[in-house]
């Protein structure tokens, strides 16, 4: 049985299996704890039988006006969980906590150009391809900005494609 849970600081000693995936994206330290203290709510874990971690969600809540909206830092699951719609149970959980408690305009995440697994997950989950960012990681490989509007966003405006890829210094938020 898998129960999901808010990530906590004992998580941090025990997701590296999970993390060692090539194409998740692995941060220092600092950094998941700023996103353990400030956004908690969207900073969750699936465990497993015998406490094992299958896979995380990490993101925040950001911006101002019809830009407020949730952002997806991190989605990763172990190898050996996949294909049993863990992600897609995750990055529901993260949606409903946009929508319905911090009233966000939509949801957006960055993936690597080159991982079509992933971007047709994303698709299946209502995600469109809002833009490229060109050399987005580290400078080498392009990235696209994905979103999915939320109830707030009646007329759908957050999810028109842009017409022209973007470079990193272009991008509003970090």
């Amino acid at each position: 049985m898998t129960t999901i849970r808010r990530f906590c600081c004992n998580d941090l000693l025990r997701f590296t299996s999970v993390n060692l995936d090539h194409l998740t994206e692995t941060f220092n330290m600092s950094f998941y704890m700023t996103y353990l203290a400030r956004w908690p709510d969207y900073f969750q874990v699936a465990e497993g039988p015998g406490k094992r971690i299958m896979g995380y969600i990490m993101g925040k809540v950001e911006g101002q006006g019809e830009s407020w909206h949730g952002h997806v830092t991190a989605v990763t699951v172990a190898p050996e969980y996949r294909r049993q719609q863990l992600a897609k149970k995750l990055m529901n959980l993260l949606e409903e906590i946009s929508d319905k408690i911090d009233k966000a305009y939509f949801v957006d995440l960055f993936v690597r150009a080159s991982n079509t697994p992933a971007i047709k997950m994303y698709e299946k989950l209502g995600y469109v391809i809002y833009r490229r960012v060109l050399r987005y990681y580290s400078g080498e490989e392009d990235g696209l900005d994905m979103r999915k509007a939320l109830s707030r966003d009646v007329e759908k405006k957050s999810v028109i494609p842009l017409k022209r890829p973007i470079t990193p210094d272009e991008l509003e938020y970090d």
